[in-house]
C-alpha cells in the first residue's frame, strides 16, 4: 500500500498528504528538504492522490498547499535529472505528465495556495488549478529556457490562456521571475493576500465553493474546461450537455426547493 490512512489524513508515499476539511480536500506537497522539487517519486504520488480525489464523490473542492515555509514548489528536481541518462529521462516523462495532468484533470474546482517560490513546474502545478491565491512573498515564473528546456507541465498552453499569447511569450522567453504585486497585476495570480495567509484564504475560498451543489460544480468545471478554445457554437453545445446533467438531478430539485423554502440546501450529490 502506498497510501496510509490516519484519521482525516491520507499519505501517499513520503511527500504527499491529503487532509480533509469536510467537503474540501487539501492536497499538501510535503518534501521540505527539497523545497518540494518535483522528482519522479513526488510526481507519482501527486498523480495517485489526484486519481483518488477525482473518484471521491464526497470531495467538492481541492486546495493545493505546501508545508515549506519559503516555497510552494521550486519546479523539477534538477539534482535528480542531472544524474539521469537520456533513456532514464524519457522513462520519467510519463510520471511528470501524470502529475500535472492529474491536477489539471481534477473534476472539481481546485485552488492553489502559493507562497514563496513557485517556479517552473511549481508554477505549472498552480496554473493547473482553477484559481491561484498568492501571498505577498510569492515569486512565480517559468524559467525553463534558462536551463535548456521548455515548460513541460502545461506552461506553454496554460499561461497564454491566462494572460494572453504575447504576455506569455515575454515571460517564457525571458525566463524572468515575477514578484507578487506584479504577478497580481499581470493576472499570473488571481488574488493577493498578506504574507502567511495564502493557505487559509485558499481554504476559505474552497469552503465557499464546496457549499454549493456537488453535481453543479462538477458540471460547471467540465463545461468551462471542455469549452476552452472552441468556437461559440461548439462551446454552447458543451454547456448544454453539461446543463442536462444537472437539470434533472437530485441537486437541482433540492436547490430549487431550498430556495423556495428559504433554507440552506441539503445536497444529495446526485
Amino acid at each position: 500500500m502506498t497510501q496510509q490512512d490516519s484519521g482525516a489524513e491520507q499519505r501517499y508515499g513520503d511527500w504527499v498528504v491529503v487532509r480533509r476539511h469536510g467537503r474540501v480536500a487539501e492536497l499538501v506537497l510535503d518534501r521540505p528538504k527539497a523545497m518540494n522539487a518535483v522528482s519522479a517519486e513526488l510526481a507519482r504520488r501527486i498523480a495517485e492522490a489526484c486519481t483518488a480525489l477525482g473518484e471521491d464523490r464526497t470531495v467538492s473542492a481541492v486546495v493545493l498547499t505546501s508545508t515549506h515555509d519559503r516555497a510552494f514548489c521550486v519546479g523539477a528536481d534538477l539534482k535528480e535529472r542531472n544524474s539521469l541518462t537520456d533513456a532514464e529521462l524519457e522513462a520519467q516523462r510519463p510520471y511528470a505528465r501524470a502529475a500535472y495532468g492529474g491536477v489539471l484533470g481534477l473534476p472539481v474546482p481546485a485552488v492553489a495556495a502559493v507562497h514563496g517560490f513557485a517556479l517552473g513546474g511549481g508554477y505549472e502545478l498552480a496554473l493547473s488549478c482553477d484559481l491561484i491565491v498568492a501571498d505577498e512573498t510569492a515569486v512565480v515564473g517559468l524559467p525553463e529556457v534558462s536551463v535548456g528546456v521548455i515548460p513541460g507541465g502545461g506552461g506553454t498552453q496554460l499561461l497564454p490562456r491566462r494572460v494572453g499569447a504575447a504576455r506569455a511569450a515575454e515571460l517564457i522567453f525571458t525566463a524572468r521571475r515575477v514578484e507578487a504585486a506584479e504577478a497580481e497585476r499581470l493576472g499570473l495570480v488571481d488574488r493577493l493576500v498578506p504574507a502567511g495567509t495564502a493557505r487559509e484564504a485558499a481554504l476559505e475560498t474552497a469552503r465557499r465553493i464546496a457549499a454549493n451543489s456537488p453535481v453543479g460544480l462538477r458540471a460547471a468545471k467540465r463545461s468551462l474546461r471542455t469549452g476552452w478554445g472552441m468556437d461559440l457554437a461548439g462551446g454552447l453545445n458543451v454547456e448544454d450537455d453539461a446543463w442536462r446533467t444537472v437539470a434533472f438531478s437530485g441537486d437541482r430539485a433540492e436547490g430549487v426547493a431550498a430556495f423556495n423554502e428559504k433554507r440552506k440546501p441539503n445536497w444529495p450529490g446526485v
